[in-house]
């Protein structure tokens, strides 16, 4: 299952804002896309619908910028991937056959399904804030593309 470029931004911009977030409140923008090799444009879309969804907080003008709030944490990896607009990926074929479903399956149909089914447990189980509970060493560059 691969997921689409503005859920990895997503989840990356989030987890760059509550990195820094001690040493910073707000982050701008440019930083973001900056620090993660991001296209400015696409982050701003990609942000904007965070907000939106209340799952981070921002300010406008040059004290401005994004920060955390009460639910950003306990934030869930399958909530990102419906505000990016992906939960569809759960219900296509995996072969790519356009008429599978349960009364025309594919060949490998149901064993499928039941590994979409754990999948879409994981990224329901699996918060912001547990991606960051790692102690892991140099885990800004492993969010970086650059």
């Amino acid at each position: 299952m691969e997921f689409s470029k503005s859920f990895g931004y997503a989840v990356r911009g989030v987890l760059y804002i509550a990195m820094i977030a001690e040493q910073k409140k707000k982050v701008q923008l440019d930083e973001i896309s900056a620090e993660l090799g991001i296209p400015k444009p696409f982050l701003a879309k990609v942000m904007k619908n965070l907000v939106k969804e209340a799952v981070l907080n921002s300010l406008k003008g040059p004290y401005g910028g994004f920060s955390l709030n009460d639910k950003t944490l306990q934030t869930s990896l399958y909530r990102l991937i419906e505000i990016t607009g992906e939960p569809k990926e759960f219900s296509k074929c995996m072969l790519n056959f356009r008429k599978c479903n349960a009364k025309n399956p594919c060949p490998l149909h149901h064993q499928f399904e039941s590994l979409k089914m754990q999948w879409q447990r994981l990224l329901s189980s699996t918060t912001i804030g547990d991606l960051l509970k790692k102690d892991q060493p140099g885990f800004i560059q492993s969010i970086t593309s650059i």
